[in-house]
């Protein structure tokens, strides 16, 4: 890479965290190139140094506890100026954060202003970077709404965050970094919110504008199929440093380092249903280069369809029946509501005790209102949830407290579901203090075994949420979901946040904790791949209705409809 004609130049950056004594090395001198109309991936596991390099770029970090303790960060601006980032001051980097730099952040929920209008957030960008009348904000706005694919632009215009799925969200965010024309894109887990149809619409769109206006992405994700099909160079980062750094072809067929051949490998196996998926040190350490595991790793189509067998002999756990849950979408002046958003319009679903139900479908279709009616979090409009042959709207005040015991939900964002103000050890511990599980002296021993069972160290226990990586929060509240031994789990995007050996180590947590106290999940995911490994039967979810389903080596060998299909081929 010749610097002299780079967009973004990154000479031996170093950044450090300094919490009270302890000193955390984040990066240790790296460093790059990225040339315009180029996308470059950095890619590595939660806590690599992926999100810190990007963040550094636009000095977005604290400091404190961060430290740039060494390195130069050159850009070349619109007007091929070509200045070091780290020296400017704060008004001069306002003028090229979301007007020269566009930035797609990780976690689009506590990323929006909760007390404003989605199209007003993108709106305020578009006007203080161009200077243009509010009229020609809004239409700019509504158009790029129409580019990232959200249903009814208008509408979502005037909606607040809370009021849309976490795809949507994800949408608008891209939408807010896009609309000034930046000619370098920053996407930190650009699509982990968002389904397989929306995820390839939104990839093409970033193509385009990068063809049209020539702009740069540095691409960060943990999904290697992305990477392989949208990128053109890959940076392999573990432990801050860079590992290995290929154009993505060569790095594909010929990976280098055993840590970028060990990412490579720990995808759950497309052929093969396995009983136990490896994690990248797993890979590393036995040498692998590819995760074709021993045969008797494998599930047997026989011993598969015996499950299935006995699973539909058995009384279902969860009965949905002609489930309708509406929300207003607007009032007359004396508050009585006049239209409606029909979130899920008619569900029927049997949940079996001790399977996994997949349910799939485009964000907004009405998987998450599902998973939060039946842990009581949403009313339903119409029909029934019936748990155990009753419905769970007539439980009692005790019978209520139990079944919140018995059912608990895993959130699909997990900063928003930790209380910023308590320690994660505390977070975990309060459901056991709640519900009187396990006696008090013995709480904190537990919780360590939980934070162990979920890849996390006894150090973590005293942390703050704010200190972790998106996919270390995912992991505690894995964990805080698992504290009280509930019968049945819902997994709400729970492994979209993960990097790839990360995400098999939980995996492979859920299928043994399934297997060992007959756990019930309900698996709410847009990963095809991660549905298919794990699930016994898969619902596929549109416009509110389940338009299929089927144990999930059939449905995935012959979906019968055409949606269906279409889902199952935009998946990369």
């Amino acid at each position: 890479m010749h610097s002299d004609t780079s967009l973004l130049e990154i000479q031996h950056l170093s950044v450090d965290f300094q919490i009270e004594k302890n000193t955390t090395h984040a990066i240790q001198t790296i460093s790059f190139a990225l040339h315009a109309g180029k996308t470059l991936a950095l890619v590595g596991e939660s806590g690599s140094g992926k999100s810190v390099t990007a963040l550094s770029i636009l000095k977005l970090l604290s400091t404190p506890p961060a430290q740039y303790v060494d390195g130069k960060i050159f850009f070349q601006t619109k007007n091929k100026e070509r200045i070091d980032l780290l020296q400017l001051d704060e008004e001069a980097l306002r003028n090229i954060r979301g007007n020269e730099i566009g930035f797609i952040f990780q976690e689009p929920m506590t990323s929006l202003n909760p007390l404003m209008r989605c199209g007003l957030q993108v709106a305020e960008s578009i006007r203080l970077h161009q200077k243009c009348t509010k009229e020609i904000a809004t239409e700019k706005t509504i158009a790029l709404f129409e580019e990232v694919k959200l249903p009814n632009p208008k509408e979502i215009f005037y909606r607040y965050p809370h009021e849309l799925s976490g795809g949507q969200k994800q949408r608008v965010m891209i939408a807010m970094a896009i609309s000034c024309n930046p000619t370098l894109l920053i996407a930190d887990e650009p699509t982990t919110a968002l389904d397989v149809t929306v995820q390839k619409t939104i990839l093409e769109l970033l193509k385009e504008l990068q063809r049209k206006n020539g702009m740069a992405i540095l691409f960060i994700t943990h999904d290697l199929n992305l990477v392989k099909h949208f990128t053109d160079d890959v940076m392999v980062m573990y432990q801050g440093k860079c590992v290995e750094k290929q154009d993505t072809k060569s790095l594909f067929a010929n990976p280098q380092h055993p840590y970028t051949r060990g990412l490579l490998a720990c995808r759950p196996d497309k052929n093969h249903r396995v009983k136990y998926l490896k994690t990248v040190a797993e890979i590393v350490a036995t040498n692998l280069e590819e995760n074709k595991l021993e045969e008797n790793n494998w599930i047997q189509s026989a011993a598969f369809v015996a499950r299935i067998e006995n699973i539909n002999k058995s009384t279902p756990l969860f009965a949905l029946q002609d489930v309708q849950i509406w929300y207003p979408t607007n009032r007359s002046f004396f508050g009585k509501t006049n239209a409606w958003y029909k979130a899920v319009n008619g569900v029927n679903l049997n949940i079996h005790e001790g399977e996994t139900m997949g349910l799939v479908g485009e964000s907004g279709c009405g998987k998450t209102s599902i998973g939060k009616a039946i842990v009581k979090l949403t009313d339903i409009t119409s029909g029934q949830i019936m748990y155990k042959g009753k419905s769970i709207a007539d439980l009692n005040k005790t019978d209520t407290q139990q079944y919140r015991k018995e059912v608990q939900l895993i959130f699909q964002d997990p900063y928003s579901s930790l209380n910023p103000r308590i320690s994660i050890g505390e977070a975990i511990q309060e459901p056991m203090h709640v519900h009187g599980i396990h006696p008090a002296n013995n709480r904190k021993e537990k919780t360590l075994e939980l934070l162990n069972k979920v890849g996390l160290s006894a150090e973590h226990y005293h942390r703050y949420p704010h200190e972790f990586s998106g996919g270390q929060r995912q992991r505690i509240c894995i964990a805080r979901a698992l504290a009280l031994q509930s019968t049945f789990l819902i997994c709400d995007e729970s492994v979209s946040a993960l990097d790839v050996s990360v995400q098999a180590q939980v995996l492979n947590l859920l299928v043994a904790l399934r297997d060992e106290f007959n756990l019930t999940y309900l698996f709410i995911s847009h990963d095809i791949g991660v549905v298919k490994h794990i699930s016994d039967h898969v619902a596929v979810m549109q416009k509110g209705l389940i338009v299929e389903m089927n144990d999930a080596d059939n449905l995935f060998k012959q979906p019968n409809q055409v949606y269906t299909q279409e889902l199952l081929q935009s998946q990369y």
